[in-house]
């Protein structure tokens, strides 16, 4: 197994994945609190610093190209100065944004977060949600007509503001499944049922009880059996179930479960863990690995970015020490 997941992140940097959903920037104002405000019983944060990063899809992204590959993004962006702040956050990132369609109509999406004493005080998001116009959603989907034929996956990362909209995901589905590349899904629990025929998706237990509307999941039988119920109502390939401390669950087609224990040595903050998840388990699915072990190579990416301080990515260099230390 060592040299087998060792020799894949190797075919990382031959890939190219496209990236389809809801592109946002993760703003966060830092400060400190030394007084309550006069007008009214809140604190006044004092800022010592602004920070801007990729946030939603861009994030994911971020991580196919710190793992050595070369990422496309398709998604709307506001004609607007944040619109101008976020492509420049692309090319920092060598992330193509040729493919991002303007929408007069919407914002750029940008979440404010508010930070004093390590606490987050109050998160505002400006943003505006729905569906889109129809000359919007043809535009993005001749940007994936242009693109597939040219990507060996494609991962669709759904936050629910708009772009993974009915008629974008049946024709980004349908085309990787022409092209016979695999499809991946970050879902969004309200519409868990609507991605059918994918190769695999990857929520959290959270995420999958909820899709599901089931209740009193808490085996390791009932969370496979909720898997299985997940592949029959998708008729799809398979099913990652992230569950923290107790790793991931992959339930295959072919009724073959498979429990993988975590490898996270120390868990500081998980924020993004489930970006990185796809991003590693696309781009081995994307090099001809077998589900299992675009599996666990994506378990020990998870591992390594749970243990840094905020939304992480890993390396193909990290991901090669880890995997080499553990099958010592």
């Amino acid at each position: 197994m060592n040299s087998k997941l060792l020799n894949l992140i190797d075919f990382f940097k031959k890939q190219s994945v496209l990236v389809i959903g809801d592109i946002m920037i993760d703003k966060f104002v830092w400060g400190k609190v030394k007084r309550i405000s006069p007008e009214a019983p809140v604190p006044v944060v004092e800022v010592t610093k602004e920070t801007q990063v990729l946030g939603g899809a861009a994030n994911v992204a971020n991580n196919i190209i710190a793992l050595g590959a070369k990422a496309y993004m398709v998604s709307t962006i506001g004609n607007d100065l944040n619109g101008k702040v976020l492509i420049e956050l692309f090319k920092e990132k060598k992330i193509n944004s040729d493919y991002l369609v303007y929408d007069e109509k919407r914002p750029t999406i940008v979440k404010t977060r508010i930070i004093a004493v390590s606490q987050q005080l109050v998160r505002v998001d400006k943003e505006v949600k729905g569906q889109l116009k129809r000359c919007t959603e043809n535009k993005l989907i001749s940007s994936i007509e242009s693109l597939i034929p040219k990507v060996d996956a494609v991962i669709i990362s759904d936050y629910g503001k708009g772009v993974v909209c009915q008629k974008v995901l049946k024709k980004a589905i349908a085309l990787a499944r022409k092209y016979k590349i695999p499809v991946t899904v970050d879902p969004k629990v309200e519409h868990f049922k609507k991605y059918k025929k994918i190769t695999t998706m990857t929520p959290n237990e959270k995420e999958a009880i909820e899709g599901m509307n089931a209740k009193n999941i808490e085996t390791d039988f009932e969370v496979a059996n909720l898997g299985k119920r997940i592949l029959k109502t998708l008729n799809s390939e398979s099913i990652v179930i992230t569950r923290g401390e107790k790793g991931m669950t992959l339930i295959e087609s072919n009724n073959k479960i498979t429990n993988i224990p975590t490898r996270a040595k120390e868990v500081y903050d998980v924020t993004g863990a489930g970006d990185t998840v796809i991003s590693t388990m696309t781009l081995a699915l994307g090099a001809k690995a077998d589900l299992l072990t675009a599996a666990e190579i994506a378990n020990f990416a998870a591992g390594i970015v749970v243990a840094k301080l905020g939304t992480a990515t890993t390396t193909p260099e990290e991901l090669k020490n880890v995997i080499g230390k553990f099958y010592k």
